[in-house]
């Protein structure tokens, strides 16, 4: 089962920039998109069916923002919609689709780098996401997270981890909270495989930056821990140009 999360910036952006023949190539049984921006109705959603997905969307209610979406060769036997937190779910965050062997959840954890409100929010959502994950798991324990996190965890995941040691991504209390969570039963897929420097899924658009390699490590297939003997292999996509984010695929041997 080849899993991927793809922060794609605007799937529209992104599908004039080669996004659908560049999904066709690379053929994934699950691509999880994260900051669509867009609904259904405004993307010829033919182009995705015709490779044979099952197209499960969760769009933000504000128009052109956030937003994510499922699509799978298997039909789900069941997705859920949203976390049940107004807040979050109005922002379209949160989708899972379960399907046999497993639940694939596309997540889009928040930003606070417009400032201190949007801080505040993510360092809530943080609290929140990790008692929603831990009910959760009671009852779906075959999970695979699988999105855009906004945190680097350790100074091995971002290019320079000393001048952004104050900065919304790489915060002491954002990298405490990824610790716990991966503590908390589930593997940092990537990781898992790759111990490697300078391995990075989100560039700025500033300087060159990813000219330049100047990257963050954000994007992960976070995957429960008891499935550990089903991980096969873990990479990062960086040749795939349709976003300032690039995807990262997981595979499973179930």
């Amino acid at each position: 089962m080849r899993i991927i999360t793809y922060n794609v910036n605007g799937i529209r952006a992104a599908m004039g920039k080669g996004l659908a023949d560049w999904i066709k190539a690379v053929d994934p049984d699950v691509l999880c998109l994260q900051e669509i921006k867009a609904t259904p109705d405004q993307v010829d959603t033919r182009v995705f069916e015709n490779m044979g997905y099952h197209l499960y969307w969760y769009p933000a209610q504000k128009k052109g923002y956030s937003g994510v979406a499922i699509f799978s060769k298997e039909q789900a036997k069941h997705v859920e919609y949203g976390c049940g937190i107004a807040g979050y779910d109005f922002e379209g965050r949160v989708l899972r689709a379960d399907f046999e062997h497993c639940s694939v959840m596309s997540v889009y954890h928040p930003s606070g780098s417009s400032g201190d409100e949007r801080q505040g929010f993510k360092m809530k959502w943080l609290l929140d996401f990790q008692k929603y994950i831990d009910d959760l798991k009671l009852k779906t324990p075959n999970l695979i997270l699988c999105g855009d996190y906004n945190i680097c965890h350790k100074p091995i995941d971002i290019h320079n981890p000393k001048s952004n040691a104050n900065t919304s991504g790489f915060l002491p209390e954002e990298r405490e909270w990824m610790e716990q969570f991966i503590t908390s039963g589930f593997i940092d897929s990537f990781r898992h495989f790759n111990q490697e420097p300078h391995q990075y899924s989100w560039w700025s658009y500033r300087a060159g930056s990813r000219g330049k390699n100047l990257g963050w490590r954000i994007d992960y297939n976070m995957v429960a821990g008891h499935l550990k003997e089903h991980l096969t292999r873990s990479v990062i996509l960086s040749d795939a140009l349709h976003s300032d984010h690039c995807p990262v695929l997981v595979e499973m041997d179930f």
